[in-house]
């Protein structure tokens, strides 16, 4: 059993070259006292950092972030048992005893993020005691702290009060540290940030894939929406949108990977990165969201593989009709985010279910794709922009901002108008610009809107279940504990409390 800060004591994973750090190297007899001796090793570590990103992208961060939301739900299959750690996500029905929950998914996402933070950790406590390059020690620390201030990000948004680790835990008694206050934990993430930014180099000067100065200062922009900081907010964002690093593809369908070619491309700035291939740095994200049971010839022009496979069970992130319905007439992001498939197999009358098609890319081998994912674009530094003027009373400027990523849309200008109208504008555009980017469940508790929109949500799809890809089958509805936990946070992982006396 993993101990919920996974430490580097002993450094199992690092990374080959600054040129191609996605390539894994082993190195199994190897400590923290012995590996960090020249710049090389700290580049290795940095890549080492970013690693389980690839995994908590591939499951738990759309889980948490967009499948416990209005915008995906599960899809529902009679043959297949029910798969109760997906399923409780989206039906709000998260199992809790003592303030912590069984569920795989809130356990491995709180794991993926301490190693995260535990890498970094051991980076920063050992990089100024060696001597090597400064503009190379500066661009590896200011990374290191990004990933850490990301990953606590995540987790004070999902938690909470949580362990706040900024030193290499060494012993396993320091593994067990108390809860610390929210405002403890953004402070600390802040600090992080503050210092990260002028160490990183701006996009033009970084390999691709790495974090940069633009990514530093629109991750702090965030961190400064969520606690309504506005004034702090648009100080972060500006030099983001005044750099010339960034600009709005000429399409919505050219801002998403697909093709290597296209990755990190202008719009974006900062993407998980996946390489197709025999390594295990694939992506297989793309097949999670495929509803189901799907044959052979309904899965095969989608995916363009050499060998395609049936997919069976249950399909758990269907695009919801609220989310279909949110998207104004003519918006052409829709038809760029959401596809339509027939199942020969389902058991609902029409066996019409949409798709995600936004991250839809040719690849050649069965659930081994290199599509990246978008963490932050753009398009989003516009948003929080619009956001953060709005709320100071600047809605004309905000508008402006808005219309731009109307415009890429095929829509014409926004209509609203004050304050109270603008701000529900940019939040109805955030969910359609952004839809299975991981934003929406932030959006909607960040806001308080729990109540307002899952609420009814939830209602819905207990009073119309069929509406919701339930097929029409005697005792096919939602579980009678759906839409009962409607926390703000989730529950700690359980398996977790083992090792903790602090929850």
């Amino acid at each position: 059993m993993k101990k919920y800060i996974i430490f580097l004591f002993s450094l199992t994973l690092v990374f080959s070259s600054c040129d191609d750090f996605l390539t894994v190297v082993p190195e199994t007899q190897l400590s923290s006292a012995t590996f960090f001796q020249t710049e090389a090793d700290f580049v290795q570590a940095v890549n080492g950092a970013y690693a389980p990103l690839r995994g908590y992208y591939n499951t738990q961060a759309w889980m948490l972030g967009e499948l416990h939301s209005d915008n995906l739900y599960y899809g529902r299959n009679i043959l297949f048992g029910a798969t109760e750690n997906h399923q409780n996500i989206a039906d709000f029905a998260m199992p809790i005893s003592g303030g912590t929950t069984p569920n795989v998914h809130v356990l491995n996402g709180w794991r993926a993020l301490y190693l995260i933070i535990s890498r970094s950790n051991q980076i920063l406590a050992l990089i100024d005691d060696v001597e090597f390059d400064q503009a190379s020690k500066d661009n590896v620390k200011g990374q290191a702290l990004f990933l850490r201030a990301f990953s606590y990000f995540h987790l004070v948004r999902y938690f909470g009060q949580v362990p706040l680790h900024i030193t290499p835990v060494a012993v396993r008694e320091e593994s067990a540290l108390p809860l610390s206050e929210e405002s403890e934990v953004f402070s600390q993430i802040e600090s992080d940030l503050t210092q990260a930014v002028p160490l990183l180099p701006l996009k033009s000067q970084q390999l691709p894939g790495r974090v940069t100065q633009g990514s530093a200062r629109t991750l702090l922009g965030d961190v400064y929406v969520y606690l309504r900081r506005w004034v702090e907010a648009e100080q972060a964002l500006g030099p983001v949108i005044s750099s010339g690093e960034y600009m709005l593809m000429p399409s919505y369908e050219m801002a998403f990977s697909e093709s290597v070619n296209n990755k990190n491309n202008a719009e974006s700035v900062f993407e998980i990165q996946y390489k197709e291939g025999p390594e295990g740095l694939q992506g297989t994200f793309m097949y999670q969201f495929m509803p189901r049971p799907i044959t052979i010839d309904e899965l095969a022009p989608i995916m363009g593989t050499i060998n395609p496979q049936e997919l069976g069970g249950e399909g758990p992130a269907v695009p919801t009709p609220d989310l279909i319905s949110a998207y104004e007439e003519g918006d052409l992001r829709e038809d760029v985010s959401i596809g339509y498939l027939t199942l020969s197999g389902s058991f609902r009358d029409d066996k019409v279910y949409p798709y995600i098609k936004k991250y839809q890319s040719d690849h050649v081998q069965h659930n081994n794709h290199g599509m990246n994912w978008p963490v932050y674009r753009y398009a989003e530094v516009l948003l929080l922009m619009a956001e953060a003027q709005n709320e100071q009373g600047k809605s004309g400027e905000a508008v402006g901002l808005l219309n731009q990523v109307r415009d890429r849309a095929g829509l014409e200008n926004s209509s609203a108008s004050g304050q109270a109208d603008v701000r529900e504008a940019i939040f109805q555009e955030r969910r359609v610009e952004l839809a299975f980017e991981n934003k929406r469940w932030f959006d909607i508790m960040r806001t308080d809107r729990i109540q307002e929109i899952i609420v009814p949500y939830g209602q819905r799809i207990i009073n119309n279940p069929i509406d919701y890809y339930y097929p029409p089958v005697e005792g096919s509805i939602p579980p009678s504990n759906a839409f009962t936990v409607l926390d703000k946070f989730y529950p700690y992982p359980a398996l977790e409390a083992d090792l903790t006396p602090h929850f």
